[in-house]
């Protein structure tokens, strides 16, 4: 069983309007091994929420996501992670507020959480919660590999973590 390396759990935020609207983004090129984990999710997603959230996927990275992120009151973020640090498959949730940038980023190299602060300084309409659920990768570089088995495992784990989110009213309501 894939474990969920997390303190957060799936909560509401105030609506920015009248209305509270969600994404799931799915980031990953589906061609390199692992890294084919944003996008699967973001399939399956579609499949099974379709008609409650907004799904998208991208293999874009930094500003070029900027449109993907805008638009609604919460938004989840699914892609692969390389620490080194836990076995593949190892799900994190990271939430905005408890990560801290990395010194020294370049406008070439941004996250998503670096993004988000952009969009808000210039005053879009970027979402009041953001978080990611980055699952840890063993191979995101080898062309046409296919993705490890422990990785493929934490998808189920992922869904559900996004079922539980889709569960939470704005404003905290369970």
């Amino acid at each position: 069983m894939t474990g969920v390396s997390t303190g957060i759990e799936p909560r509401g935020m105030e609506p920015r309007g009248s209305e509270s609207s969600i994404r799931v983004l799915g980031l990953g090129n589906d061609i390199l091994g692992d890294d084919a984990l944003g996008i699967l999710v973001a399939r399956q997603a579609e499949a099974r929420f379709g008609g409650q959230v907004e799904v998208v996927s991208s293999s874009q990275a930094g500003f070029h996501v900027m449109d993907q992120l805008l638009g609604v009151s919460r938004l989840v973020v699914v892609d692969c992670i390389q620490t080194g640090a836990a076995k593949p498959g190892t799900v994190y949730v990271l939430d905005e507020h408890a990560v801290r940038p990395a010194p020294g980023v370049s406008s070439h190299s941004l996250g998503i959480f670096e993004v988000l602060a952009v969009a808000r300084r210039l005053g879009l309409p970027a979402p009041a919660q953001c978080v990611i659920l980055a699952v840890e990768a063993a191979d995101c570089t080898t062309v046409g590999g296919s993705m490890h088995r422990d990785v493929e495992a934490a998808i189920p784990a992922v869904m559900e973590w996004i079922e539980r989110f889709l569960a939470v009213e704005p404003g905290g309501a369970v």
